[in-house]
């Protein structure tokens, strides 16, 4: 008999994984608080130790970013986040308010959909997994093509961990069989309660239009406004530091600076001397025609490379110590390709004289690709900081620290996340930092307050329902004035 083709074979494992979800799921929602936290506290535990092998697997198999930024991630999405969670009701009643007699009770959703990139394929996987486990969910996670094995291996670990700790067999798994007909079949599947993508803007689309529930992303074309206020030691560390790590795989890594006129020339040689190497005109040009040749989306090959990988590919040079490339720009939009987001080691650089032309140079960056997701902003003037605040169509700001490790929580008190929503502003359906909150419903008990008047068990107020034929609009509303005066009590 010939073997099924890779396509049936893919669909027939996600109906496979998603029917033993199912099963594994109806279980598993009769756990006890104790039973879940017991379980998750041993996956995290496990991604915690294998992070470094993961982190390794990662960038071999994908050929993108740094084995040691990739183990950082996973010990955010494992440990970290764990930390962060842990203390999370998730079962039963969750809260309870005694004034308006009202108990919040967890409900879970089912079988999660857990789409995940091959920029963070294995940090991706664990944060989904643990989210998912800590309310109740089952998870099937479908790997991108380019990085299946590492995702697998990261499924298993956490599987094996959480069911010796009492989970039941099949709640977590991973496709191994991975074709975009078998991705789209996990998504459809009659048992998949909502979808959980983080990817390219194709996927996320995909990921919305199969008539599930869906927490998207979007791409951040993140702008870091550097102030005249700002400790510019400090910001031109943090800004290099945040675009080389992991080779700016992370859709919240910096994709050009602001720079206040006045420190523009001071905050530049400061980067210089972080490993920032600024381009000429002729390089920055080459750049642009290598990472986006047909004008639209970055070439996937030029994705989490180094800066002397980019050279060679744009038959340019650049020097050994370079950490980053840096490109002068002069304005935004589809003529200035080196203006979009950027997942590689490749900056842009503009010069605004004052926190209002950085602000309308930021909003410029972020309408071309970015909107609802990240801006950061380097000030100590908190007038400024907060400017950009309330005005920038972003849904995190992140103030005097780095874009890659502040928006996902590592940096800052955000929720630690590997799934950034961009809010209605960017085609999704929450702007939060994603976690197990957004994996539960509640439902609610809630208790009468205090008898209904008896004028509610007639058809109508008494003193309506005895108005005389012939009573004046002004004199009906009188009466109803009267009564709802009487009914407030």
């Amino acid at each position: 008999m010939p073997e099924l083709d890779h396509d049936l074979q893919s669909i027939q494992e996600a109906r496979t994984l998603a029917n033993a979800a199912r099963q594994a799921q109806l279980q598993w929602m009769k756990a006890s608080q104790t039973e879940v936290d017991r379980a998750c506290a041993a996956m995290a535990e496990a991604g915690y130790r294998a992070a470094e092998r993961l982190g390794r697997m990662a960038a071999e198999e994908t050929g993108y970013g740094v084995p040691q930024h990739k183990t950082l991630k996973n010990i955010l999405t494992s440990k970290l986040l764990w930390e962060a969670i842990k203390d999370i009701k998730t079962v039963g009643v969750i809260r309870h308010d005694e004034k308006k007699r009202i108990y919040d009770v967890a409900w879970p959703m089912g079988v999660v959909a857990a789409l995940t990139p091959s920029t963070n394929p294995t940090s991706t996987v664990m944060f989904k997994t643990l989210i998912a486990v800590k309310a109740r969910n089952a998870v099937v996670s479908a790997p991108h093509p380019s990085a299946v094995k590492c995702c697998v291996e990261t499924a298993r670990i956490m599987a094996e961990a959480g069911e010796a700790a009492g989970m039941p067999k099949g709640l977590v798994s991973c496709m191994s069989k991975v074709s975009l007909p078998g991705t789209q079949e996990l998504m459809r599947h009659k048992y998949t309660a909502v979808i959980l993508a983080t990817g390219g803007s194709e996927m996320v689309k995909a990921a919305h239009s199969v008539g599930k529930p869906a927490y998207g992303v979007g791409p951040g074309n993140v702008p870091v406004y550097v102030d005249r206020s700002a400790d510019l030691k400090k910001a031109a560390r943090d800004i290099v530091a945040s675009k080389a790590f992991d080779r700016s795989v992370i859709c919240a890594t910096e994709q050009a600076v602001v720079a206040d006129k006045p420190i523009a020339a001071q905050l530049a040689e400061l980067m210089k001397a972080e490993g920032a190497y600024f381009v000429d005109e002729a390089q920055a040009k080459a750049l642009g025609r290598v990472l986006f040749p047909t004008g639209g989306l970055i070439d996937p090959k030029t994705v989490g490379k180094s800066p002397q990988q980019l050279a060679q590919m744009a038959g340019i040079t650049v020097p050994d110590w370079a950490r980053i490339l840096v490109a002068r720009l002069g304005k935004v939009g589809r003529d200035e390709p080196l203006s979009a987001e950027k997942l590689t080691t490749v900056l842009g650089w503009y010069e605004a004289d004052g926190w209002e032309a950085g602000c309308e140079r930021c909003i410029e960056m972020i309408n071309y690709g970015g909107r609802g997701h990240t801006l950061v902003i380097h000030a100590q003037d908190e007038n400024v900081i907060m400017k950009f605040g309330l005005e920038k169509p972003v849904f995190r700001i992140v103030v005097n620290t780095w874009g890659t490790l502040g928006a996902t929580g590592y940096t800052t008190g955000v929720m630690p996340s590997m799934t950034l929503g961009p809010g209605g502003v960017g085609g999704a359906i929450t702007g939060d930092n994603i976690t197990v909150h957004h994996l539960y419903n509640i439902k609610r008990v809630a208790y009468e307050l205090g008898s209904p008047p008896p004028e509610a068990y007639t058809d109508g107020p008494a003193s309506l329902a005895s108005a005389p034929p012939g009573t004046s609009d002004s004199e009906i509303e009188e009466i109803v004035r009267r009564v709802l005066k009487e009914l407030k009590g």
